[in-house]
């Protein structure tokens, strides 16, 4: 099987084992790890050895922090050739894993995040526990929720995604259950066990056995609050609403207001449209469009400098306010990548 020190690949008794293997940097997903993955996937497809698999993070930390950003800042200045080309190769990834004809565990402990949400969520069987950390972050980058995220968050209870996208917040692997990124609840100290007994007795039985009723959701909880801000216009309008009711929507309110206000503004209507396309590969061709356009953005390489190159977290956003995007420029995110991103069975 492929040889890539960053994911490490092993399949024995039935179960094939996907490890993401950057500990150091929460696992974030470089493009050679994507083909990896896509490679090894396409293989246990067809190999009645493997029955099963089984994705994780190496370390302590989480699953996958998203993808390598600051990769993405250097290529962004050079043009975003080599970003566009890792994008198609992920978002084809995200796809399959969505259609993959075998159980695919995906193990959500700790921090999973962007990219992270995309080897995941779309799989069969999802997996939080106490520890796990998830989130959207984009708009904190001038960037859009991919990955296929904006087909999870326009289809969840209520209102609940769109606050997740606009704010970027982290949420529980109890919120993860209640919004429909994850299925089932393990404490991390079991996990161990619990693919111990994939592996033994497969997967049914390995979930009825070590699944646990997760903790009560706090967005859910909340939900009277989130739908009626949410359910606004425009973004500046939600944060009107927010800012209004006070208390947590208040503090919704001033992290959206930190956000890149194109950004933010993109994602509200990615969300939207979302909610009206009837496949993940609708929605991830949408984001393909959108993750093109970015590159082409001021945002995007300005919030990453910001948050991980010089670290200053004062980022100069342009259009600096929520009053100044136009619908020009959010529709200009909606436009053909040339050549859109096409999948296999189309």
């Amino acid at each position: 099987m492929d040889e890539n020190k960053d994911v490490l690949v092993t399949a024995a008794g039935g179960l094939g084992r996907i490890t993401l293997n950057r500990p150091k940097a929460i696992n974030s997903l470089t493009h050679p790890m994507v083909e990896t993955i896509a490679r090894t996937l396409t293989a246990w497809e067809t190999d009645d050895a493997v029955d099963a698999v089984v994705v994780s993070g190496a370390g302590d930390r989480g699953l996958c922090a998203g993808g390598d950003v600051v990769a993405i800042y250097h290529d962004a200045k050079t043009g975003g050739s080599g970003s566009r080309r890792f994008w198609h190769d992920e978002y084809l990834l995200n796809a399959y894993i969505g259609r993959y004809p075998k159980p695919y565990v995906a193990v959500m402990n700790g921090i999973t995040m962007g990219g992270g949400v995309g080897i995941s969520a779309h799989g069969s069987v999802r997996v939080v526990t106490e520890t796990t950390k998830m989130a959207m972050p984009e708009v904190g980058i001038g960037f859009i929720p991919d990955v296929g995220g904006t087909y999870i968050l326009s289809r969840t209870p209520g209102l609940l995604g769109v606050h997740a996208a606009l704010t970027g917040a982290p949420f529980s692997g109890a919120d993860a259950i209640a919004m429909g990124f994850a299925d089932h609840f393990v404490p991390q100290d079991r996990l161990e066990s619990f693919v111990d007994a994939i592996e033994a007795d497969g997967v049914d039985a390995a979930v009825a056995a070590f699944a646990q009723e997760p903790p009560a959701s706090a967005l859910l909880a909340q939900r009277e609050w989130i739908d009626h801000c949410y359910a606004q216009e425009t973004v500046a309008d939600i944060v009107a609403a927010l800012r209004d009711h006070g208390g947590a929507a208040a503090e919704a309110a001033d992290l959206i207001a930190s956000r890149s206000p194109v950004a933010v503004s993109v994602t509200l209507e990615a969300v939207r449209r979302a909610a009206k396309l009837d496949t993940l590969e609708d929605v991830l061709r949408q984001e393909f469009r959108i993750s093109c356009a970015s590159l082409r953005s001021h945002d995007l390489v300005e919030g990453i400098r910001a948050q991980l190159i010089d670290k200053d977290r004062n980022p100069k956003w342009s259009p600096a306010s929520l009053s100044q995007v136009t619908s020009a420029d959010v529709e200009a995110y909606f436009a053909s990548a040339d050549p859109d991103l096409t999948f296999d069975e189309e």
